[in-house]
């Protein structure tokens, strides 16, 4: 994620929207994937700085102020690219609901903004009703959920079903979700790696399985066809083997094929995002500076050199280990608390091959 400069010449960042310095209101142009200043007009719509084109606000930055996209003025759709896929939204009279969805929907546009700029396909309901992207965020309820637990109350399960992903709003709060890393004994826990996670298993389904990477995925991951509820209920009953490192991104990918995919989809996710970021702010280390992620990235299409995945995966060793530094330095857990095998690094390889072959 790279920032953003304002008209007026004061860098922006993908969650503003207005400048701190000259006031003027911000919106995010998808379909140019950039922030631009922008001034009403008389018939309420906006002027793009940044293209001199008019745009609407989107109904969820005009009424809720929970999103800063903008919608081309002659799209019949109320709601921009990334809010039109919402298929259900948390009860918005509970005021804490409204907070945790304003933090999802930041994480969420976080996850599309990638999405796009790696070129891989964004196809909501409206063009597939059955299999495409939606999303619905839920809270923990009385009746009509997924999951009772011992104490009785109906819990959200966090998931994916047919291109569905289901977020449980709890997630959002900081308490909540790091008392359930806590329990679960994971490394690592956000919200902006469950979207990740989550759409890995769409996209396996869109570009791996009866395509021409399904039979080397196998070969690499396992075979998909072992049953999913057995393998995830022996997992949770009997945990990750105890050389998961040696083969895995994390304890969970051991749980299933399909599983291993989607820590490891999010593992690259993260590492090109945080990457694109560092290379943007100039970050160099040790004199090296840091490379931008592959010119699939629209911004950086005009680049002459293409990094490829083992000069992404140095540059992602060196930065990660001075990130960790920094956080201990603060007090803080470590900002990757991963280290990568032959094998992980392969499966890495592998889920960059798809989405570069996308791409091209």
């Amino acid at each position: 994620m790279r920032s953003f400069q304002c008209t007026c010449g004061n860098t922006v960042y993908f969650e503003n929207s207005q400048c701190v310095v000259c006031q003027r209101a911000l919106g995010f142009l998808p379909g140019r994937q950039v922030m631009s200043a922008i001034e009403p007009n008389a018939d309420g719509t906006h002027r793009a700085l940044a293209d001199g084109m008019n745009y609407r606000q989107c109904q969820h930055y005009a009424k809720e102020n929970v999103c800063n996209w903008m919608v081309a003025p002659d799209d019949p759709n109320a709601y921009c690219q990334a809010c039109r896929l919402n298929q259900m939204i948390p009860n918005l009279s509970e005021p804490r609901n409204r907070v945790l969805w304003m933090r999802i929907e930041r994480a969420k546009r976080r996850l599309l903004y990638t999405l796009y700029s790696l070129g891989l396909p964004v196809i909501g309901r409206d063009a597939d009703p059955v299999n495409g992207l939606a999303f619905e965020f839920l809270a923990d309820m009385t009746d009509g959920s997924e999951f009772t637990d011992i104490s009785g109350a109906q819990r959200v399960l966090t998931g994916h079903r047919g291109g569905l992903i289901t977020i449980n709003i709890e997630e959002a709060d900081p308490s909540s979700r790091e008392s359930v890393r806590e329990q679960m004994g994971e490394q690592y826990r956000t919200l902006l790696g469950h979207f990740r996670h989550e759409v890995a298993h769409l996209y396996w389904d869109r570009l791996v399985r009866g395509a021409h990477w399904h039979e080397p995925f196998r070969e690499l991951f396992g075979d998909e066809r072992t049953d999913y509820d057995v393998a995830l209920s022996a997992y949770y009953a009997q945990g990750a083997r105890a050389d998961w490192q040696e083969s895995f991104v994390s304890a969970y990918a051991t749980a299933h094929p399909w599983e291993d995919w989607a820590e490891t989809w999010a593992h690259y996710l993260h590492m090109v995002d945080t990457l694109d970021t560092a290379h943007d702010f100039g970050f160099a280390l040790q004199g090296a500076a840091v490379r931008a992620p592959e010119a699939a990235f629209a911004h950086a299409a005009a680049q002459t050199t293409r990094v490829g995945f083992d000069e992404l995966l140095a540059d992602w060793v060196r930065l990660t280990l001075a990130l960790n530094a920094l956080n201990r330095s603060m007090g803080l857990r470590d900002a990757y608390p991963f280290a990568h095998s032959p094998h992980t690094v392969e499966k890495l390889r592998f889920v960059h091959r798809v989405i570069m072959g996308v791409a091209a």
